[in-house]
């Protein structure tokens, strides 16, 4: 039946309003570094710490949309899981994220359309707790209909 879907992919059949689920990632100068890279935004806020330490934020920070990065990844891998199709996202930046701190992303299914195979969730990551990042994502999720 699964037999498309790798372990852990979670069917719109089998999603529920209320289940959730997260990742864990100390976020370090090299992914800081590699996201510039990748994404080509090299603002010095997140690369040079003499820079970054005369702004608002007195120091370096990740870029928000690494950030953000981390609900794909919850998304993407656990909730739905692979075949999850984006629709939408969106994102408010409460707090900075800095080099060395560990952040959790966490998504929860609020709401969904099983006919349409459309999945809302919140979204949020938070450090120690505390919310750095909140929004909500809607997504196409996998169907076993279509294995």
């Amino acid at each position: 039946m699964l037999d498309n879907f790798p372990r852990g992919t979670i069917c719109i059949e089998d999603i529920e309003i209320g289940m959730s689920r997260h990742l864990t990632k100390i976020v370090t100068d090299r992914d800081i570094e590699l996201f510039a890279e990748v994404s080509t935004d090299r603002n010095p806020v997140h690369l040079d710490d003499d820079y970054a330490q005369d702004t608002i934020f007195e120091g370096r920070i990740a870029h928000g949309m690494l950030t953000a990065g981390l609900i794909s990844a919850v998304i993407g891998e656990q909730l739905p899981g692979h075949g999850t199709v984006y629709l939408g996202q969106t994102l408010k930046f409460m707090a900075p994220v800095r080099p060395g701190e560990m952040v959790r992303a966490e998504v929860t299914v609020t709401d969904m359309d099983p006919a349409k195979r459309k999945v809302t969730m919140t979204t949020q990551c938070t450090i120690d707790g505390k919310p750095v990042l909140k929004g909500e994502a809607v997504v196409l999720a996998p169907s076993r209909k279509f294995d």
